[in-house]
C-alpha cells in the first residue's frame, strides 16, 4: 500500500467498512460495474461522496476491495494436511446458491477489468497477487509433503485450470458451477495433472 493510500484511511469501524461494502457487491449485481457510481454507494450507504474517496480514492479500489471482502474466508486459512484436502476445503465454503451468485458477478467483472486499466491494476494488486502467492504456498506444502514432484510441469497452472472451470462452467455446459462440479473437476483434473492419486 503506498503512503498516500495509507493517510487517506478514516476512522470507520469494520462494522461500518463491511456496510459498504455490502453495498458495493449488491449494487454491482444490480447494474454491472460500469453503471455503478460512487453517488449511488454514498446513497446507499447513506454517506458522502468525499468519504468514499477519502478511504478509498476511487471506484476501482473499492470495488476490488468489496469483492475481496466478500470472499469465504482466505486461502491462507485452508490447511488440512494434504492438497485434495484443501482444495476440497476451498470449494465447500459456499454453498451452490452463493456460489452461482459470484459466477455471475465475476462474469460482469471480467469484462469490465478488460475494459479498464485502473480496475485491471486494483484487482491485480489487491486480489490476484495476494491469491496467487496463497495458492503457491498451498502447493508448496504439498511439495514440502512429497505429494507432487517438484518439476510437475503442471505446477504453474493450478489455479488457470480452477478458475477455468468455475468461469466457463455456465458457457459450455449452460449450467452454473457447483460444489459437486467443482470437487469432482478437482479429482478429474487438477490432481491428476499433478501426479496425486485420488480415490477410486
Amino acid at each position: 500500500m503506498t503512503e498516500a493510500a495509507a493517510a487517506r484511511r478514516s476512522r470507520i469501524t469494520p462494522e461500518r467498512e463491511a456496510e459498504f461494502y455490502g453495498a458495493v457487491l449488491d449494487l454491482l449485481r444490480e447494474v454491472g460495474y460500469d453503471a455503478l457510481t460512487m453517488d449511488a454507494v454514498a446513497a446507499r450507504t447513506r454517506s458522502s461522496k468525499a468519504t468514499l474517496y477519502r478511504q478509498w480514492g476511487g471506484k476501482p479500489e473499492l470495488v476490488a476491495k468489496a469483492v475481496r471482502n466478500g470472499k469465504p474466508g482466505d486461502v491462507s486459512d485452508v490447511d488440512t494436511g494434504s492438497l485434495r484436502g484443501d482444495l476440497h476445503a476451498l470449494v465447500s465454503r459456499e454453498d451452490d446458491c452463493a456460489m452461482q451468485q459470484n459466477a455471475a458477478l465475476m462474469r460482469g467483472l471480467f469484462m469490465a477489468v478488460h475494459a479498464d486499466p485502473d480496475l485491471l491494476e486494483a484487482f491485480k494488486e489487491l486480489l490476484i497477487e495476494p491469491e496467487m502467492e496463497e495458492f503457491r504456498r498451498m502447493v508448496r506444502r504439498a511439495v514440502d509433503r512429497g505429494e507432487v514432484r517438484p518439476d510437475c510441469p503442471a505446477l504453474d497452472y493450478v489455479v488457470h485450470m480452477l478458475i477455468g472451470a468455475f468461469a466457463t462452467r455456465t458457457v459450455i455446459d449452460d449450467r452454473p458451477p457447483t460444489r459437486t462440479f467443482l470437487t469432482s473437476y478437482i479429482d478429474a483434473v487438477v490432481l491428476p495433472a499433478l501426479g496425486v492419486p485420488t480415490p477410486e
